[in-house]
């Protein structure tokens, strides 16, 4: 099956590295030249997985990211001159799946492409069984229809945030590392990785209402990664 990629990059020079490394990675690649579209694109041409870069015309990729978050799931790598850790907080609180640096390595970026669809593809295909639900305490996690419920009431997740939390919720009570929650979900760790890790935590605390400093649910153990709690 060869995926779809979506490029939203204002610089014709990165567009076309992106372009010959995806396609000769064995993907079939469209892009876009400001965000508004890369809009019209995403929802006329179904793409597999996005590549936005922030600082683009019309429409930049925060405000892209926010708009496509409202009807899609579609993996999304934000690609991105601006490497401040709040500004990966950001990208990654709006709902992006994964964050680059520039200057970046193109075979990086085909990695990560890469990785981002065999999470998406396992997530959707579910298992085999109907049904399968994890529960801890109040949390009730459906793997197989990719819901949590918390006291009965819904909460979204994103598919990088429901694959840390069903991670955890196999194992109540196991210690993970960082490293092994990353490679899990990602197939791929990166040395960077470590604070994108820690903000899909921050974030998942924060939508299963968890105090950050006295967490209930999702505990971090100091020098070794994070477990959840048994009930």
């Amino acid at each position: 099956m060869s995926y779809k990629i979506l490029i939203a990059e204002d610089d014709t020079d990165i567009q076309e590295v992106l372009r010959l490394y995806l396609e000769n990675a064995g993907f079939t690649v469209i892009a876009a030249e400001n965000g508004m579209r890369a809009y019209e694109l995403l929802s006329r041409e179904m793409p597999d997985l996005a590549i936005f870069d922030i600082m683009m015309p019309e429409l930049n990729g925060f405000e892209l990211t926010k708009k496509v978050r409202v009807t899609s799931s579609i993996p999304i790598i934000i690609l991105s001159a601006m490497n401040a850790d709040s500004d990966k907080i950001l990208g990654l609180d709006i709902g992006a799946d994964d964050y680059i640096t520039k200057p970046f390595n193109p075979l990086e970026v085909v990695a990560r492409v890469q990785s981002n669809l065999r999470r998406k593809y396992k997530l959707d295909n579910g298992s085999d069984k109907s049904s399968e639900l994890l529960c801890v305490g109040e949390l009730v996690l459906d793997t197989k229809k990719f819901t949590l419920q918390k006291n009965d009431e819904d909460i979204q997740l994103t598919p990088t945030e429901f694959k840390i939390l069903s991670t955890l919720m196999e194992k109540p009570g196991r210690v993970f590392t960082k490293a092994q929650i990353y490679e899990r979900i990602n197939g791929e760790y990166f040395e960077n990785d470590d604070n994108t890790m820690m903000v899909h935590i921050s974030k998942l605390r924060e939508k299963l209402g968890d105090d950050s400093k006295n967490p209930k649910y999702l505990k971090t153990v100091r020098g070794l990664g994070y477990k959840i709690e048994k009930s």
